[in-house]
């Protein structure tokens, strides 16, 4: 069995949009096949799902970062010593 590359995950968006970055005239041009809109559908919730997928782990890492700093706060709080008391 030869060897196959590897699955790139952008491959869908390449095919979708183009080359350019902007959408190919097919997706601009309504389609009167059913088969070819669902297709389209299909192509185009697999990337919504991908999408979501990828913000939800930003926005995990957010909040992993997010809790580090409180940590890293709460830590430097609890080995500075105490502010010396103001004179009035």
């Amino acid at each position: 069995m030869p060897d196959q590359p590897p699955h790139d995950p952008f491959e869908l968006f390449r095919r979708l949009w183009g080359p350019l970055g902007v959408p190919i005239p097919g997706m601009a041009i309504p389609t009167l096949d059913p088969k070819e809109v669902e297709k389209r559908i299909n192509d185009l919730r697999s990337i919504e799902g991908w999408l979501s997928m990828n913000l939800n782990m930003v926005k995990f890492s957010i909040q992993g970062l997010e809790l580090q700093r409180a940590t890293l706060q709460a830590m430097r709080d609890a080995t500075e010593p105490p502010p010396p008391p103001s004179k009035k």
